[in-house]
């Protein structure tokens, strides 16, 4: 039996944030939570918090703002408690952040990437040469900046202009002006099936598509209709010895295992290993695990150790 065979039957981990000085989740619960960012503190809904908070209603109280959900797609409004900046620096893993809230409740940053990020530095270092790297429905840049960090030349793309000129502001603040990095608006799928037919190959691939988006040109984008055809497209722009995938996906209603099983029928024939599971945030109150994400990644033989 082949080890791509073997690692079919998967392994489910729960990647959990490191501890860290700038970022907690205070609580959770009642479909919110209370997080600080730096000294800030914020309520956004997560209806993943199906208990009771733990913690009194006057910590809640103290919080600086919080987001609202209204019934339309990507819907709500925030209420500001506390003077707030228009927008701040975080220095969070490295990184110096620029945050702000904004009409879909992110602030800029998943601070529970962390986990990821430092993989991803792990496999550029760990290859051992210089390597391509292509992040897929890029954000604000972080898992960008983490691969340019580590040494690798980086394509970044987004379909969005401002959170494009977001992502380069991060690279400035973190002090990376100077590491490789192509940053393309453009429509995924699209942009990964061109690049197939241009013979364009990479070493690394990063991707977070969401639920639901649209391109540049309103493309629409629909995880459960296209996610098989960017995974059967990005399999076709691999080097011939890729050295890591990275797939996270938020708020849609799918197992890491069926996640993993369609990586691993992306990666084909390709010897190397695979895990997959939930990313989560342990908070300070009480504890308990909030998850907030699924993943899946695969790495070269030898060089998918836990971060």
């Amino acid at each position: 039996m082949t080890e791509q065979k073997e690692n079919q039957n998967p392994r489910l981990e729960i990647l959990t944030l490191p501890g860290s000085e700038t970022y907690e989740l205070l609580d959770s619960g009642n479909g919110r939570k209370l997080e600080r960012y730096g000294d800030h503190v914020l309520i956004r809904p997560e209806a993943e918090a199906i208990w009771k908070p733990a913690l009194p209603d006057l910590e809640w109280k103290k919080a600086d703002a919080e987001f609202t959900s209204s019934p339309e797609e990507n819907g709500g409004h925030w209420a500001y408690y506390h003077q707030l900046p228009r927008r701040w620096l975080f220095n969070f893993e490295g990184f110096q952040l620029w945050l702000q809230t904004t009409a879909s409740r992110h602030l800029g940053v998943f601070p529970e990437q962390a986990s990821q990020w430092s993989w991803i530095g792990d496999q550029v270092r760990g290859a051992g040469r210089p390597i391509k790297v292509l992040n897929l429905f890029g954000y604000t840049g972080v898992a960008s900046l983490a691969a340019a960090q580590a040494g690798a030349v980086v394509t970044h793309v987004d379909a969005s202009k401002k959170v494009m000129t977001w992502a380069k502001d991060n690279q400035r603040s973190s002090g990376l002006g100077d590491r490789s990095i192509r940053w393309l608006m453009d429509d995924a799928l699209k942009f990964v099936q061109r690049e197939g037919r241009r013979g364009s190959k990479y070493d690394g691939i990063i991707m977070d598509p969401p639920k639901f988006g649209r391109g540049p040109k309103g493309e629409v984008w629909e995880f459960f209709k296209l996610i098989a055809d960017l995974l059967d497209a990005s399999g076709q722009i691999l080097s011939p010895s890729p050295q890591f995938v990275a797939i996270t996906a938020y708020a849609v209603k799918a197992s890491p295992i069926t996640l993993q099983t369609a990586l691993l029928e992306m990666m084909g024939e390709h010897s190397g290993e695979a895990s997959c599971g939930e990313i989560a945030i342990r908070e300070k109150s009480a504890g308990r695990l909030l998850s907030t994400a699924i993943f899946a990644r695969w790495a070269a033989s030898g060089r998918s150790g836990k971060s």
